[in-house]
């Protein structure tokens, strides 16, 4: 399974560092950036590479942000529930019987002497 996680990821990489190439280079009629409106007359001018990973990350982080955090939770209930049955299981175990001493010899009944 870890080959084919690592297997993904290295062609999604492949594709994002060959997209990233075919994008970067400029032709002769076009400047190579791309004009974002922020606010007011503030303009960013950007390669589109640069862009669309701007984009990717602002949708990512607080998705995975978001996930670690309810992973973390469900962490912490999982270690709280173990404990209080641990707890439980300790305090609801009787104590083991003593273990049994050698027999005594019984006693002739009275009156049989």
């Amino acid at each position: 399974m870890s080959f084919l996680r690592t297997a993904f990821w290295v062609v999604v990489a492949v594709a994002l560092a060959l997209f990233t190439k075919a994008n970067w280079a400029v032709a002769p009629t076009y400047s190579g950036y791309i004009p974002v409106k922020l606010w007011g007359d503030i303009i960013l001018e950007t390669r589109l590479p640069l862009l669309i990973l701007a984009a990717f990350l602002l949708g990512l982080v607080p998705t995975w942000l978001w996930a670690r955090a309810t992973r973390w939770q469900m962490q912490r209930k999982l270690a709280s529930a173990e404990r209080s049955l641990a707890n439980n299981m300790t305090a609801s175990v009787p104590p083991d019987p003593p273990p049994p001493s050698a027999p005594q010899p019984s006693a002739p009944p009275p009156g049989d002497a």
